[in-house]
């Protein structure tokens, strides 16, 4: 499995404590963010992941964190735009998260600090000919420890467009975009960069361009060689993602209205007020990102390769404690033959049990 850390907020920024707890105690939990009552259990354990891909605009609190990660194969989709406070509030200076980009690929190799200058937007005062120059500017400052710079313009999604608009942002036509990309494209080249677009319908290929897959399945098998690992995976498209997305299928820890960033663009909080209410519900102990568990309306899966196991919480709260008692009461519905025996997640069964518990003292207390 691939684990994505996080598209939905900025983990390394922001709670990259939890996140190596998580790597310690071996699992995380998530909520499905369609149906927000489902939580998923999934294995962090070496054997079990087969990458980590982090997305940030600011690891540096992290990067001493990245010892604990010796074991894995892991790379950073690392955002660096041009824009300033009125647009990235919650952003450092620009100096403070170049040195930083720096600082993550001379620890890591510049192979697995992919750049995203991403998204670009257009205004009247942000017009073609800034973007250009700021890009180049960049690209001066980056380039020697990159290979790659992924590009996308701005969405208009509906929890971002009020804050779009406020700023006069452009939402330009296919042509339009052609050439804009054309000519960012054409500066990165300068600096022996690949620029690939994010989730962009337009033929960029003609441009000599690629198609980018931020969460990149060659990239990951490139990566697991060079650590020993030989095994030849095959990963599938992720059809969760937007049509014209490349990402392969991946795992994400994430919680939307957490990221303290607040930048104007961002389709992932709704408002100021539940990034706020949500980071009071941070604990840096729990298995899942700013959220508590309810024992009386949440459903509690294991996530496993192809597919999850549902578990009967109210039986194993009830259950004395005996292993092959509390194994008894888990609902394999979803898997027409499987025994107890063959199940490599026991492990993971009993680390959920146990949090169960704790959280019903909790409650009770």
């Amino acid at each position: 499995m691939i684990i994505s850390v996080s598209r939905r907020t900025d983990i390394p920024a922001f709670y990259g404590d939890w996140f190596i707890n998580r790597i310690k105690e071996g699992f995380a939990m998530y909520r499905n963010p369609m149906r927000l009552t489902q939580v998923f259990a999934v294995s962090l354990h070496p054997k079990d992941v087969d990458a980590i891909v982090f997305w940030t605009k600011n690891p540096k609190n992290f990067l001493d964190k990245l010892k604990y990660l010796e074991e894995y194969t892991y790379y950073f989709q690392f955002t660096i735009t041009p824009y300033g406070k009125d647009i990235e509030p919650g952003i450092p200076s620009k100096d403070e998260v170049i040195e930083t980009f720096i600082e993550l690929s001379n620890m890591i190799g510049k192979k697995r600090v992919i750049w995203r200058y991403d998204p670009i937007i257009i205004t009247d005062k942000m017009d073609l000919k800034y973007h250009k120059e700021k890009f180049e500017e960049l690209c001066e400052k980056l380039s020697p420890y990159t290979q790659k710079c992924i590009i996308s313009y701005v969405d208009f999604y509906s929890k971002a467009v009020d804050e779009l608009n406020r700023i006069n942002a452009k939402d330009l036509a296919a042509e339009e975009l052609y050439n804009l990309f054309g000519a960012i494209g054409s500066i990165g080249k300068k600096y022996n960069l690949s620029v690939e677009t994010c989730a962009e319908d337009v033929p960029v290929e003609e441009l000599g361009l690629k198609k980018a897959h931020c969460v990149d399945g060659e990239l990951i098998k490139e990566l697991r060689k060079e650590k020993g690992f030989h095994d030849n995976k095959e990963y599938k498209k992720d059809n969760n993602q937007r049509k014209a997305c490349g990402c392969v299928q991946s795992i994400d820890l994430g919680i939307f209205n957490t990221c303290k960033h607040f930048c104007t663009y961002c389709y992932a909080n709704f408002s100021r007020n539940s990034i706020l209410k949500n980071a009071k519900k941070y604990d840096v102990n729990s298995p899942l990102l700013c959220s508590r568990l309810d024992l009386e309306k949440d459903e509690i899966r294991i996530r496993e390769k192809d597919g999850s196991i549902k578990l009967d919480k109210e039986a194993i709260l009830k259950a004395e404690a005996n292993q092959k008692e509390l194994m008894a009461q888990l609902d394999f519905y979803e898997y027409e033959k499987i025994s107890l025996e063959e199940n490599s997640n026991n492990w993971l069964i009993e680390k959920i049990i146990d949090y169960l518990r704790k959280t019903k003292q909790e409650t009770l207390l």
